[in-house]
């Protein structure tokens, strides 16, 4: 099949959806966007598309990357050959089948090679973001990077670098679909950090895995990011990759299959807090194993080791070598690469410095048992129904209902990493109803002089008087 199959299938998608809705917002002066959506990925570009089916104009999408086909991690920090989550997930497309991953593969491949494969390949899921962003004509502006959010009043006032150039706009709406990074930062274990640039990486960082030919290489963690990353050192030519694991095992946990079924995803903004709170500490502490395929990459080479219950308790450089201690003793490397994950916290972002502090967290709303005590899951927001931000002073900060976060800073409220496939189907939309109750209710006297003004009669008595009965005086 052809890639014109792709293109008359959209086409088919979008003329029986009908046109977009036009724009009902009004436009205020000295306001420039009604919302200004933070990340070009396929979280950004999704919002985008359902905020214009909603009929929600002046809406802007900026990503720091400096090109459109850099946007997201697809092509530069994610490593995986296939992605982690089943298939069959709604993505982007939300409820528009015609638009969605299936669609376009089954165009270019066929029904019989997408019911092969088991879990969608990371470059697949690339190309496919571009055909929906250029498809659907949703525009990524590159190279501006989010600075500094000043409130101004209920109003959002963002200081931008517009490929270098300052740049102030005021926007009513703010969405963060800034990944990972976006939530907090990535964290890096104490033990690592005295360690120097040179000789210590994060996984979050862009990684050329050829400037490790020929060197040993240490990754601390055992999540799938852990594995990914020594898998394509190794397939580059590392001498040896040793895996460091906190954990005695790589057991699989059924942390994932308790949040898979449709109540619990449905529903699960409306739990207690105390379910939801339990839920997210049990997945923290179980941590996530990875795919087998993952594991079974590393394993092809026999230079790749692993040690299970071996925590980094002390590391150091000495000779140019990297000397790292473990209850089994010490390992001399020539790098480390962490694979520990992300901080979360509003107060580690830089644009948000202003209002950190006003932002409610659960540790302002949720006080576990003790034994359920984990600082850093106190430290996510506690967000609402659309995702946004609360006050933690009610009152004194009202513009945080008009930051909404889609990143992973929203998983102990929502149950997952938002931000990640599985939350599309679910979450956007809570987003884009937010907003748009929000921008019609701020708006209402507008709305009401519209919906109660004169409307002319599509007919007069003209049109049906010849079958109007009479009724005949005389005869009754």
């Amino acid at each position: 099949m052809s890639s014109a199959n792709i293109h008359t299938l959209a086409a088919q998608t979008l003329r029986l959806l009908g046109p977009d809705p036009a724009d009902w917002a009004p436009p205020r002066a000295g306001i420039e966007h009604n919302v200004v959506v933070v990340g070009g990925g396929h979280s950004g570009i999704a919002i985008a598309y359902a905020l214009r089916r909603a009929g929600i104009g002046r809406v802007r999408v900026i990503d720091a990357a400096p090109t459109v086909r850099e946007t997201g991690i697809w092509r530069s920090t994610a490593r995986m050959v296939r992605l982690r989550t089943p298939k069959s997930l709604v993505g982007p497309e939300l409820a528009h089948v015609g638009l969605s991953f299936q669609a376009w593969f089954e165009a270019q491949h066929g029904a019989k090679a997408y019911a092969a494969i088991d879990r969608i390949e990371r470059t697949d899921w690339a190309d496919y973001i571009d055909w929906y962003r250029e498809t659907l004509g949703i525009s990524v502006e590159t190279g501006v990077h989010l600075d500094r959010v000043e409130p101004s009043g209920a109003l959002l006032r963002l200081h931008l670098h517009n490929n270098g150039a300052p740049e102030s706009v005021v926007t009513r709406k703010l969405v963060l679909a800034n990944g990972f990074l976006g939530a907090g930062g990535s964290f890096v274990p104490p033990e690592l950090r005295s360690l120097p640039a040179s000789h210590r990486l994060h996984t979050a960082q862009p990684i050329d895995p050829t400037s490790f030919s020929g060197k040993t290489v240490a990754v601390v963690g055992a999540a799938a990011s852990a594995f990914d990353a020594a898998a394509v050192i190794l397939e580059a030519g590392a001498a040896a990759v040793h895996l460091l694991s906190r954990r005695p095992e790589l057991a699989a946990t059924a942390v994932n299959k308790v949040r898979a079924y449709p109540g619990a995803y449905d529903n699960y903004p409306d739990l207690p807090d105390s379910i939801r709170w339990r839920q997210a500490l049990r997945y923290r502490r179980a941590g996530t194993t990875p795919p087998p395929d993952s594991v079974e990459r590393v394993l092809a080479f026999p230079q790749f080791r692993l040690h299970l219950g071996a925590p980094v308790v002390d590391a150091a450089l000495k000779d140019g070598q990297v000397r790292l201690a473990t209850p089994a003793g010490w390992l001399a490397v020539d790098v480390v690469i962490a694979a520990t994950g992300y901080a979360v916290g509003a107060d580690l972002r830089p644009e948000l410095a202003d209002i950190a502090d006003q932002i409610q967290t659960w540790s302002d709303r949720h006080t576990p048992q003790p034994s359920e005590a984990d600082v850093a899951l106190g430290g996510h927001p506690y967000l609402g129904p659309a995702l946004e931000y609360r006050e933690r002073h009610p009152g004194r900060a009202p513009y945080l209902g008009n930051i909404h976060v889609f990143n992973p800073a929203g998983f102990v409220s929502r149950g997952l990493p938002v931000g990640d496939v599985p939350s599309h189907k679910r979450d956007i939309p809570a987003v884009v109803a937010g907003i748009s109750r929000d921008l019609f209710l701020d708006d209402l006297d507008v709305h009401e002089a519209r919906i109660f003004q004169p409307v002319a009669p599509d007919f007069d008595l003209s049109f049906y008087a010849r079958a109007l009965h009479v009724a005949d005086a005389a005869a009754e």
